[in-house]
């Protein structure tokens, strides 16, 4: 029996209602009582369930959160299995949020912790009981939150990290290296720390999981491109690499260029050339690049393409292999080549076990 009073908080209604649903699908389980904390000095946990499983008696004890970041979830947790030593041995601890990350979801399997999310995904296993479900969708509030993690102005801050990630930085000297507000700069720290992917020591934040921050970059990258422009050249071989770092050398105040995607991993991790060259270039410098290249319209098919990128930040992390040669950083290279295809991601997969390889 399920009893909720008026007055409980709604999360806490739906996660007794969701746990309720759960063990109900169990034809072996029969539920006896689902009942939810009185507000008041916190106990420790939120829902106390009572169940029987072939004659024998069990006790469920949960806590409820409004966020299942990493950070929160560790917390709980220790919270959770205290309260179960001290007032409820041998109950069957679990962790409800709205929704669970594959990492959060981790940590409550490595303390033995039963997890439920509203999304769907569950574990619960005891004496013989093992329920789990998983789904792969999102929720969209989880989606939108990554996506603003990794948004162009957050995006020069994971780039400054993620060049020596075990440095620590001050605020005030990672905003000035980013050229982004301090605001902006608190914003990420917090969503770092939270998802444990960094933190802070006593000289400033450091990353402490740069390859999780990577992979949850490349899930959610989408391109910096704010439009694409193609072209055809008839140079080739050597002739367009010495024409290309002619216009890429002149790099000066405005009008910036680099080497992107293919072209920028052949100078960085060589792995197989293509058939098309590849330019990130501020608007006001397509001009010099169509003029060195001998750019024309791609009537005859492009072998040329230019990206105009949203925020000319991605040009304060870019590298020079080679004299003249510039190219995006090792980090937005991987991140460009991982959304191309089969071949893209090889090549992507390439350089990063040889430029991103951290301990």
């Amino acid at each position: 029996m399920l009893k909720i009073s008026d007055s409980v908080k709604s999360l806490e209604k739906q996660a007794a209602e969701a746990l309720t649903s759960l063990l109900e699908d169990v034809p072996a389980i029969k539920v006896r009582d689902v009942s939810i904390e009185p507000d008041g000095p916190d106990r420790g946990i939120d829902i106390l369930a009572t169940i029987n499983v072939s004659g024998q008696r069990y006790s469920i004890v949960c806590e409820v959160k409004s966020s299942g970041q990493p950070r929160h979830v560790r917390m709980a947790l220790l919270q959770l299995r205290n309260y179960v030593a001290h007032h409820e041995p041998g109950s069957l601890p679990v962790f409800i949020a709205p929704y669970l990350s594959a990492e959060a979801r981790a940590l409550c399997r490595e303390e033995k912790v039963g997890f439920l999310d509203l999304e769907g995904n569950a574990r619960l296993v005891f004496d013989g009981v093992f329920i789990e479900r998983q789904v792969a969708k999102k929720p969209a509030a989880e989606r939108r939150e990554l996506k603003s993690l990794f948004k162009p102005k957050s995006a020069r801050i994971l780039r400054v990290l993620l060049r020596k990630p075990d440095r620590p930085w001050r605020v005030t000297d990672l905003a000035d290296t980013a050229q982004v507000s301090l605001g902006h700069v608190s914003n990420v720290r917090s969503a770092l720390i939270n998802n444990e992917w960094a933190q802070l020591s006593e000289g400033g934040l450091v990353l402490s999981k740069p390859d999780d921050l990577l992979d949850a970059w490349r899930e959610a990258h989408e391109s910096p491109a704010d439009r694409r422009e193609g072209f055809y050249t008839t140079l080739h071989g050597r002739p367009f690499d010495e024409a290309a770092r002619q216009a890429l050398g002149s790099n000066s105040g405005s009008g910036q260029l680099a080497f992107a995607s293919f072209s920028a991993a052949q100078w960085l991790a060589p792995y197989g050339r293509t058939g098309t060259h590849y330019f990130y270039a501020e608007a006001d410098a397509i001009d010099r690049l169509k003029r060195d290249l001998k750019l024309a319209s791609a009537q005859m098919g492009e072998n040329v393409v230019v990206m105009v990128p949203k925020d000319s930040g991605l040009f304060l992390d870019v590298v020079e292999p080679a004299p003249g040669a510039i190219c995006t950083s090792p980090v937005q290279t991987y991140l460009d080549l991982a959304q191309t295809g089969e071949r893209g991601r090889e090549a992507a997969d390439h350089l990063r076990r040889e430029k991103l390889s951290w301990k």
